[in-house]
Parts: structure tokens; C-alpha cells; sequence
């Protein structure tokens, strides 16, 4: 069977873990290991400061309570996306305004953002789907008008960028994940982009369990103290010696996908070109990461057949989110907004084939040759 994922791999990531834990001796947050990781994203992404956390989750609640939401404020965001997007924001209280995507990138379409601001409106939360990127220069004119907070959930955008921009820095805060079935992986783990220097200081204490420890270390306290609402968001410098091992070599692995995804839409591209498929659309000015490549389907039985064919024919394919609005927490912490004119009958369509570093040559052909196969039959 050709799995829909494999984690990352490149070969020196137990050496690093073996550092980190015999010749480090520093096995818990911000050790050696997460300086190196952060200073690399600061610097490869224009960063005005990134903190490695627990997971992309945690990334999320860490901007969320940075943008210090109350009861009865609103959040509007994608239905098409994974839980965490909204749990992050529904845990500070905030009430969750869905809205409907743009059916060419299954990204959020700025004009449902615009009409679902009210005056309780706080934040909107722009999911560059697939890494490749929202429509930033609309959302961020929507919000400056608005004076609202952007929270670019870039969880499969680490290495994509818009308009020569890294997703993540152009928002006030930029989410990232580092599990393993993202392109980088420390196997659970995130990272947050503070690109306002108002933020910074208080994202270290809410970081760091709420305490100004931060502050000491560097000298600037003599002790430290509780000083805000926190938690523990810090990820063991173990994790942060299995990511380095990859962002060594984050061009070769961006290179490799990227091979892959070009390989599958130029072999897909007759079946596109004669109606039977929809390949993604990359909007210009974007430059994607290969993080996956998905077809759309005719309905959502013919996905569900195409499956089960790949299945047969020893290839893992799944498909991706059922919208939020219409799971059941959706509905009671949240609402949809406006018409749902592509989020379901999109997210229905939706097939995302085989996709990870080191995929071998021979099973990509295997896979395009399945996708083809199966179409020539129907």
C-alpha cells in the first residue's frame, strides 16, 4: 500500500535527539535545539519573533488570548478547516462566525468576510489551505478598515509565501504545525510569528505559564513571578532537535514535494482538460509548498468510488474536512454566515492523493496511473 502520509525523515534526527539529551543535558523547552529552530524561522521568514510551541494548536490559543477576546466577541473563519482553527478561539469565549470559501482555492472568500462584520466582530482568522495563500491584500484592507485582529492560520504554509511575503507575517500573528504530516514535523509541535512587537512580551509570559521567567533569565528581573494567564506551550528541546535535523534540509525537502505535485498535475492534466477533474489552482503572486495535492471530483459518490478504486489498487487517498458549521460543536458554538454556496458541495468533491518527502518514483506513477485508470473506466 502507498500511504497518503509518511513523516519526514532526513537521517540525523536521532543524532540531534542523542545531542540534545547525552551533550545538551537540556531536555525541556527553550534549550539549545528550539533557539536554533526559532532563530531559523525568524530569519528565513522576516520575522519579527517566533516562539516554538506544543503543536499548531497551541500556536492558535496563544494568538487567541493575545488578541484578548471576550464573551460576545465574534471570530470570523472558514468553515473548511480542521477543529483547532475554532476551538482555539471558542476556549477564550469568543462566538464562531463561519463563512462560505472561494471554490478556485478553497481558501476564505474576502467578500463573505466583509459582509459577516458586525460590530462585534474582533478577529478573522484567513486558513491558507493546501499552503497555498488567502487573498492577504483584500483581508488585510478589510481589516484595517474594521480595526480588527488577523490571525493567519499558516499551518500548512511553512515555506509558502504571497507576494514575495511568508505566509504567517503578514497577519499580526501567524500560526504554524510541525506535525508529522506537515512537510517539517518535530512529531507534535507549532510555532507562533508575533509580527507586531506590541504582542511580544506577553506572548513569552502567557508562553511560559504566565510568569515573566523569560525576563530573568535574561537579567532584566531578579526573580520571577505570576504575572498573567498562561499555560504551558513550550515543546521539549527533544522535539526542537528533530525539527533542526529538517530545517537543515528544508529546501531538499521542499524541492522533493514539490517534484511530486508538478509530476501529478502534468500527468492529471488530460483528465482535467477533458472535463472529468479539477486540479488546484494557484492564484498569482502565490508560491505554494506542495503541501498536498487534492482532485475534485464530479459528486460525492464518484469520490467515494475513486477511492475505494485506489484502495484496491494498493493507494491510501482520503478525502479532508467535513464543515465545521455542520458538526455538532459547530452549531453550538458558532453560525454560519450568508449562503453556503461551495464550503459543502466543494468539501464533497475533494480527494487528496499521496503526498510526502521521499514519495519514490515509482509509486507516483503508480498513483497517477490508478487516477487514470479509473477514469478511463467510467
Amino acid at each position: 500500500m502507498i500511504n497518503f502520509n509518511l513523516p519526514p525523515y532526513v537521517g540525523t534526527e536521532m543524532e540531534y535527539v542523542r545531542e540534545a539529551c547525552a551533550v545538551n543535558r537540556k531536555i525541556c523547552g527553550d534549550g539549545p535545539f528550539t533557539k536554533k529552530c526559532s532563530e531559523w524561522l525568524e530569519n528565513r521568514f522576516n520575522s519579527n519573533k517566533i516562539l516554538l510551541t506544543t503543536s499548531g494548536t497551541s500556536a492558535l490559543e496563544l494568538a487567541a488570548i493575545l488578541c484578548d477576546l471576550h464573551p460576545g466577541d465574534e471570530v470570523i473563519l472558514p468553515s473548511f478547516t480542521f477543529s483547532s482553527t475554532a476551538t482555539a478561539f471558542q476556549m477564550v469565549g469568543a462566538t464562531l462566525v463561519f463563512v462560505d470559501v472561494c471554490p478556485d482555492t478553497m481558501n476564505i472568500d474576502p467578500d463573505a468576510i466583509e459582509r459577516a462584520i458586525t460590530d462585534k466582530t474582533k478577529v478573522v482568522v484567513p486558513v491558507h489551505y493546501a499552503g497555498v495563500a488567502c487573498d492577504m491584500d483584500r483581508i488585510m484592507d478589510i481589516a484595517e478598515r474594521n480595526n480588527l485582529l488577523v490571525v493567519e492560520d499558516a499551518a500548512q504554509g511553512v515555506l509558502s509565501s504571497y507576494k514575495g511575503k511568508a505566509l504567517g507575517t503578514i497577519g499580526h500573528f501567524g500560526c504554524y504545525s510541525f506535525h508529522e504530516t506537515k512537510n517539517y514535523s518535530m512529531g507534535e509541535g507549532g510555532a507562533l510569528s508575533i509580527n507586531d512587537s506590541r504582542y511580544c512580551d506577553r506572548a513569552e509570559i502567557i508562553r511560559e505559564k504566565g510568569t515573566n521567567r523569560q525576563r530573568f533569565f535574561r537579567g532584566q528581573v531578579d526573580k520571577y513571578t505570576w504575572v498573567d494567564r498562561g499555560s504551558s506551550y513550550l515543546p521539549s528541546d527533544m522535539n526542537a532537535a528533530y525539527l533542526w535535523a529538517q530545517l537543515e534540509h528544508a529546501d531538499e525537502i521542499n524541492e522533493n514535494r514539490l517534484s511530486t505535485w508538478h509530476f501529478y498535475q502534468e500527468s492529471l492534466k488530460p483528465l482535467a482538460d477533458a472535463g472529468k477533474i479539477e486540479l488546484p489552482y494557484i492564484p498569482e503572486g502565490c508560491e505554494h509548498n506542495a503541501h498536498m495535492f487534492y482532485i475534485k471530483c464530479k459528486d460525492l459518490e464518484e469520490r467515494g468510488d475513486l477511492i475505494s478504486y485506489l484502495k484496491e489498487h494498493g493507494v491510501q487517498a482520503v478525502f479532508h474536512y467535513i464543515p465545521l458549521h455542520d458538526a455538532p460543536a459547530g452549531k453550538m458554538f458558532g453560525r454560519f454566515d450568508g449562503e453556503d454556496r461551495f464550503t459543502t458541495s466543494e468539501s464533497n468533491r475533494l480527494v487528496r492523493l499521496p503526498m510526502y518527502y521521499g514519495l519514490g518514483e515509482a509509486d507516483r506513477h503508480h498513483v497517477a496511473d490508478s487516477v487514470l485508470s479509473f477514469y478511463a473506466t467510467r
